[in-house]
């Protein structure tokens, strides 16, 4: 079909499961001779004897504490990847820190066949409103836009009546950010007065888009749709013109497993998302994203011939994703770690005007939260309102990150 990427959307079953058969392997052997990481991971599996998907299972599950673990011992990235760092065009740190490796040609992260489903074309001038600043998410996008042949204008966060004005300077036609931050901008040009009814495409990541507020898009013109992508692996699964599930990218192999486990699940059961990527560089296997997931049966109504996925549905553990930034369990504790008046926390997300709240209720004597606010934003990264509470006063039950969102 003509708004295809290119022919691999399309193969067959048998043709997809003949080229995965040849690339598996190859894969495997790859990383086995030129990551020293993975040289002991894989210690003692043959490459020839995993052709498929279900061979996978037969392989350890890598987890990101895994990686992280290496790169202490081994920075930066651990022996995962098949070149030094001084060999890429980018090196990233994400929250950990974790340590990712980065090119800018050849669509590295496989961001393009998301932005071409979104009708993203040579003529259009995207908005790139994510992060430039240490971590991929920008550069993940960028890469995408220029392999299509659209021009970008690298916005990054924040400062949104310049984003507005530039948007309206520049005839920008595309966004490419989180979910919320285009509401942001858009209302922010309805208090201007500037009309941005020209952006009609959006393609989203990093939170998740809620159906009242893509409905919100399409009643002003914006066919919005959403990826699933991780620093790592860049692109994992990506929504079409359907919105019926996720369709699985074309350079990785996903399996959904018992969460911490490497024991896939019967197909339509909830589990953990695992990631094999083609990707020669990085060349990641086995990979535990965290998120949970579950296979969609069938074919795509647009024609997309691989396997769906019903998207985001969760971590398998508490790790909680906030304004398109992780909060992870660790961050909570290093937060009472780092102040003696504080005996328990609790991060509460929740929703408001179809943007992330964030509330952070801490058990403390001390009745004032200025500093208690301070050590928030420098500890999770970003502004949250606290509420202070009598010790006792937060349940028993393990939570230390409550998702009070609703995904329905």
């Amino acid at each position: 079909m003509s708004d295809f990427l290119n022919d691999l959307e399309g193969r067959s079953s048998d043709q997809r499961d003949q080229d995965i058969a040849m690339a598996l392997p190859q894969q495997i052997a790859l990383a086995q001779a030129r990551a020293t990481g993975f040289s002991d991971h894989l210690k003692g599996v043959s490459p020839r004897g995993i052709l498929s998907a279900a061979d996978l299972a037969k392989l350890p599950v890598l987890r990101k504490s895994d990686i992280g673990q290496a790169q202490s011992k081994n920075p930066p990235f651990g022996g995962f990847t098949t070149k030094p760092a001084n060999k890429f065009r980018h090196v990233f740190q994400s929250p950990g820190p974790i340590y990712e490796p980065g090119e800018i040609s050849d669509d590295w992260w496989r961001m393009a066949r998301f932005l071409n489903a979104c009708g993203v074309t040579e003529n259009d001038i995207v908005q790139n409103c994510f992060s430039y600043h240490m971590t991929p998410a920008g550069m993940i996008f960028e890469s995408g836009a220029h392999a299509i042949g659209a021009t970008v204008f690298p916005a990054g966060t924040g400062q949104t009546e310049l984003q507005v004005r530039a948007a309206r300077a520049l005839s920008v036609t595309a966004y490419a950010g989180t979910p919320d931050y285009l509401k942001t901008i858009l209302d922010r040009a309805d208090e201007m007065g500037v009309d941005l009814s020209g952006i009609t495409k959006a393609g989203v990541g990093g939170g998740a888009l809620f159906p009242s507020l893509r409905q919100e898009y399409a009643d002003r013109g914006i066919r919005c749709l959403q990826c699933y992508a991780t620093a790592d692996v860049g692109n994992i699964a990506y929504e079409s013109s359907a919105m019926e599930g996720m369709i699985v990218d074309e350079g990785v192999v996903i399996e959904i497993v018992t969460p911490g486990t490497g024991n896939p699940v019967a197909e339509g059961d909830v589990g953990e998302v695992l990631v094999t990527t083609l990707n020669t560089d990085y060349p990641l296997i086995r990979f535990a994203t965290g998120d949970m997931s579950a296979v969609l049966p069938g074919q795509s109504p647009c024609g997309r011939t691989n396997m769906r996925i019903k998207g985001w549905m969760g971590r398998a553990d508490q790790t909680t994703k906030i304004k398109g930034m992780f909060v992870r369990p660790e961050q909570v504790a290093a937060l009472v770690a780092k102040n003696d008046s504080i005996t328990k926390a609790r991060v509460i997300v929740s929703r408001e005007n179809e943007s992330d709240i964030m509330t952070v209720q801490v058990e403390s004597e001390k009745q004032g939260s200025q500093d208690i606010e301070a050590s928030v934003l420098e500890t999770l990264k970003m502004r949250g309102t606290v509420i202070v509470m009598k010790p006792g006063s937060l349940p028993n039950d393990g939570k230390v990150i409550e998702d009070q969102r609703s995904y329905e």
